[in-house]
């Protein structure tokens, strides 16, 4: 087992914080005599909750109603402050509650919401979305509303902060966008600068593009004219909320993870594949956050016609992982190209319009009064283009600049389309139901008892019309590169029980040869989703516990793809000689215990693919936008083709660029383990710290895993931090329900005075998981704390 150390947020917390106290004892609904009873409004019958070991609520609900109602209490009672602050950063309502250094942060997030019709809203998603959502806030007010008449167990988050919980609109659930826009924008902004220092053939070194593709410069753009800060008040919006020392401050941009830090893996064996003769599926999302608590929320769903078990997003009813005892389903990201960056002439004249067509268009505006907490209210005027906000404005050169997104459009409140394929029964219902699905992009997995697997894409993919418009460079918004609505559901690909045996994403892609629609040119390196079909394509009785040991699986093809590089190369400088020795005992796996895997990430990262670029792109070797997720797949491609990338004697300008980065690199890793490669170990270097936004943390855990590797772990490029990777992991025995496994770390919940803080971080740390539990008789088994929930006027 993993030692960790926790570090208390404040001493307040050991004491305060408590969950719920009893309100009464007593039956209903058949609850033990024991269970926490809540009396509220709103409800038409009794709901049982049975907290189970692993902090996970299964909730009995008699009506649809009343199920989402006591998932939106249970969410609050669980992850209140989390579910607040996201909330508040949606709205761009900071400010009130955390003073004037967020009204920037407000005005960009006010941008970005969902402000057209809410009746074309409501309409855009499942018919019962608008009732459940509706039901959902009314959970989560009734709990803000029981604290106000128990103060003492207010989170200790708002006592410290000096502020109140804010009641919830049922409207909050879908308009809220910033927090999942999409991140395909600052690859648009680094194509451009490297466009314009170097010309457009320098772009192909900064991504791989698939399917092949030559990106050029739309006719009318000049790249030069894109200021490096025009994404400030996108990144703004997009940010989360950070604090230190129990102060609220603002994200610092050098503590965000960079845009393709993201991704996923899941897959779905047949039948013929499996030693039980029963499918299996196995998902884990990566989240930018792996804070305390997770972004993740695992719950239990019973009511007439609904028994969902799995995970979805906190601030969000329903759930968007997990199985519903006939169906499972999982996802990756499908990195769907859904933002574009327009800029604009601005009329010298008047700059409160811009240039469309042949003649000028005014901005839209909207202005906003923005609550200051001790302070008079902010005004803020916001600007729009017919394609979306503006973000930046430069009057002096007469240029504006605007962001237009699917994101805004009706119906495109990432995961909410999960609702309507919650109760399907079958492939049929279940791609049925994923016809409202519009954000985010994904790759849906799916299995059945009756032993189909399937593969469904889904998700907006706009129709781009104009010359040369592909949406991997900023274009001109004067109309001749413009969006003619989306693709339909219909035009996307699928599969059902394909012949390999398996389906597995790893967010590569994936759309069959010359397939007509073209999601996007920039998906994650193919190491992982290689990985997978190298195990996969061969599995014979495989069982549940392989699935979940490939879901941390530590072997990086992209280590075993460069080191035969090294293996005739020779140096006289003994700290290379040295450095050499280490990487030929490299089996490719980034194990936390191993030496030569420090070295090996340390190089890679560090020392290599900066020589690279500095011999390929000298004059844009130093644009950050190179090292955000650094795709190492164009650096194999020039080392295995050297003269066609370097020229003539290319094969002796790859061998000492191999050469000349390695000693720096080895004296990088000594520095900080000390000189003997022997004493060394990934883990040492990588770790990874759980840490709530006011400070209390569980950590340094030592973790294994890299960027290419299926335990992946997106690491910051200087500390080695582990900044974004695997907390929510899910393996589906599907037909055999309770034999599923699961792990959330580094608790299901995020009130310090819980059990279920912080108590699965260790078994996080050690690659372990807990049983699923789904039937009521296995509930019963493993049942914790129980609740229930009354109508108040019983």
């Amino acid at each position: 087992m993993h030692r960790t150390t926790r570090r208390v947020l404040a001493p307040a917390l050991a004491l305060a914080g408590l969950a719920a106290v009893l309100v009464t004892t007593g039956s209903a609904s058949g609850e033990a005599s024991d269970a926490l009873s809540f009396e509220v409004p709103g409800l038409d019958r009794p709901v049982d909750i049975t907290v189970d070991t692993w902090g996970v609520s299964h909730i009995q609900a008699e009506n649809s109603d009343d199920l989402f109602y006591a998932q939106g209490f249970t969410a609050a009672r669980d992850r209140l402050f989390q579910i607040d602050t996201w909330r508040r950063d949606g709205l761009g309502e900071l400010s009130e509650v955390l003073g004037p250094e967020y009204v920037e942060q407000d005005t960009a997030s006010r941008l970005f919401l969902y402000r057209g019709d809410m009746e074309d809203e409501w309409a855009s998603y499942p018919p019962e979305t608008r009732a459940i959502a509706t039901q959902y806030a009314a959970g989560i007010n009734a709990y803000i509303d029981w604290l106000a008449d128990n103060p003492d167990s207010m989170p200790e988050e708002f006592r410290q902060l000096g502020y109140e919980p804010a009641h919830w609109d049922p409207e909050d659930v879908v308009r809220i966008r910033a927090h999942a826009l999409g991140d395909n924008l600052p690859s648009e902004l680094t194509r451009a600068q490297l466009t314009c220092e170097g010309g457009i053939e320098s772009a192909r070194f900064f991504r791989a593009l698939e399917p092949a593709h030559t990106p050029r410069v739309p006719e009318g753009l000049d790249p030069c004219d894109i200021p490096a800060d025009v994404l400030d008040t996108f990144n703004l919006a997009t940010a989360g909320v950070t604090f230190q020392d129990g102060e609220a401050r603002r994200t610092d941009p050098a503590d965000e993870v960079p845009s393709g830090a993201g991704g996923s893996n899941v897959w779905a064996l047949a039948p013929e594949r499996t030693e039980s003769g029963r499918p299996i599926l196995a998902s884990d999302p990566h989240r930018v956050n792996t804070g305390v608590p997770a972004n993740r929320y695992l719950i239990h769903l019973t009511a007439p016609g609904i028994d969902v078990i799995g995970a979805g997003e906190p601030w969000n009813p329903g759930v968007s992982f997990g199985h519903n005892g006939h169906i499972a389903f999982g996802l990756t990201n499908m990195p769907i190209d859904q933002n574009d960056l327009y800029v604009y002439e601005l009329d010298p004249e008047d700059p409160t319009r811009y240039r469309y067509g042949d003649g000028w268009e005014s901005f839209e505006t909207a202005r906003e009064e923005i609550p200051v907490a001790g302070a008079t209210p902010a005004e803020a005027t916001l600007r729009f283009t017919r394609h979306g906000p503006v973000i930046r404005t430069d009057e002096e050169n007469n240029r504006a600049y605007a962001v237009r997104s699917a994101w805004t459009e009706p119906g495109t409140s990432p995961y909410l389309g999960s609702i309507a394929f919650q109760r399907a029964e079958n492939f049929e219902e279940f791609t049925e139901g994923l016809e409202g699905w519009k954000t985010p992009g994904s790759h849906l997995a799916y299995a059945d008892a009756e032993g189909d697997i399937g593969w469904v894409p889904v998700g907006l993919v706009p129709r781009r019309t104009g010359e040369g418009y592909d949406g991997l460079l900023p274009v001109p918004g004067d109309g001749r590169y413009e969006w003619d609505g989306f693709h339909s559901q219909d035009e996307m690909p699928h599969s059902l029980n394909p012949e390999q045996g398996y389906f597995a994403s790893a967010n590569e892609y994936n759309f069959p040869e010359g397939h007509p629609v073209t999601p996007t040119y920039e998906w994650q390196q193919p190491f992982r989703k290689d990985r997978l079909d190298e195990v996969l394509s061969v599995a014979e009785n495989a069982t549940l516990e392989d699935s979940l040991d490939l879901q941390t699986d530590q072997k990086s093809l992209y280590a075993t793809r460069l080191l035969p590089y090294l293996e005739e190369l020779t140096s006289e400088d003994p700290t290379t000689r040295q450095a050499l020795d280490v990487l030929r005992d490299h089996d490719g796996v980034a194990d936390e215990d191993s030496g030569a895997a420090a070295l090996f990430e340390v190089w890679t990262m560090t020392t290599l693919r900066a020589a690279w670029l500095g011999a390929l792109v000298p004059e844009s070797a130093d644009n950050p936008g190179f090292y955000a997720v650094p795709d190492v797949t164009v650096m194999l491609d020039s080392f295995a083709d050297p003269e066609e990338w370097f020229g003539p004697g290319g094969a002796g300008i790859r061998d000492a660029l191999l050469l000349d980065t390695l000693a720096p690199a080895f004296q990088t890793v000594a520095d900080a383990l000390g000189p003997d490669p022997a004493d060394w170990r990934w883990g040492d270097l990588h770790t990874h710290t759980f840490t709530h936004p006011l400070g209390d943390t569980f950590g340094p855990i030592p973790r294994g895993g890299s960027f290419q590797t299926l335990q992946v772990s997106f690491y910051h490029p200087v500390t080695f931090q582990q900044m974004a990777g695997q907390v929510f992991r899910m393996a589906v025995d599907v037909g055999d329900w309770d034999a599923s496994r699961a792990i959330n770390a580094p608790g299901q919940s995020g009130d310090p005075g819980s059990p279920h803080y912080g108590d699965l971080h260790e078994l996080w740390a050690g690659n372990g998981t807990f049983p699923l539990v789904y039937t009521s008789e296995a509930v019963e088994r493993h049942a914790g704390t129980r609740l229930v929930l009354r109508p108040a006027d019983d």
